[in-house]
C-alpha cells in the first residue's frame, strides 16, 4: 500500500515563504548559469544580472516576513553573498586598472565565481533540508 510522502516540518514557517526562498535561490542559480554560459563572468552575471537583482530585491522586500525564523539565515546568506561579491568585484576591478594586477585579478574573479556557485548550492541544499544556513 502506498503511503503519502511525509510532509517536512517547516518549523512554523509559512510554506509560501519557503517556496519564495527556493525561487530566490533559483534566480541566483540562473544568474550563475548565465555567467558560465556567456561572455560575462560568473561573479559579474551574479551581481549585474537581472535574475540576481530581482532576487536581492525580493530578499529585502520579504525580509520582515522571515525575521525570527530559520529562513532569516537564508535571506541573510543570499544578501551577503550578493554584496560581498559586488565588493570583491570592485576590488578586483581596481586591480585590473594596474598592469601588474590584470592576471591576478582575472584569477581572483574566477575564484570568486566558484565561491558564488558554492554559496548558492550550499544555501539551496540547506533550504531543501529544512535547515538554516550557518
Amino acid at each position: 500500500m502506498n503511503q503519502p510522502a511525509p510532509v517536512p516540518d517547516l518549523q512554523g514557517v509559512r510554506p509560501s515563504l519557503v517556496q519564495l526562498t527556493h525561487v530566490i535561490y533559483g534566480l541566483h542559480a540562473v544568474a550563475v548559469f548565465i555567467g558560465v554560459t556567456s561572455a560575462a563572468t560568473v561573479a559579474g552575471g551574479f551581481v549585474f544580472g537581472l535574475p540576481s537583482l530581482i532576487a536581492v530585491f525580493l530578499n529585502y522586500l520579504k525580509s520582515g516576513d522571515v525575521r525570527g525564523t530559520w529562513l532569516e539565515s537564508h535571506f541573510r546568506w543570499q544578501i551577503r553573498t550578493f554584496w560581498f561579491t559586488l565588493l570583491w568585484l570592485v576590488v578586483y576591478g581596481l586591480l585590473i586598472v594596474t598592469i601588474i594586477g590584470i592576471p591576478l585579478a582575472w584569477i581572483l574573479i574566477a575564484l570568486l565565481g566558484l565561491w558564488v556557485g558554492y554559496r548558492v548550492v550550499r544555501g539551496w541544499l540547506a533550504l531543501s533540508g529544512v535547515r538554516p544556513v550557518p
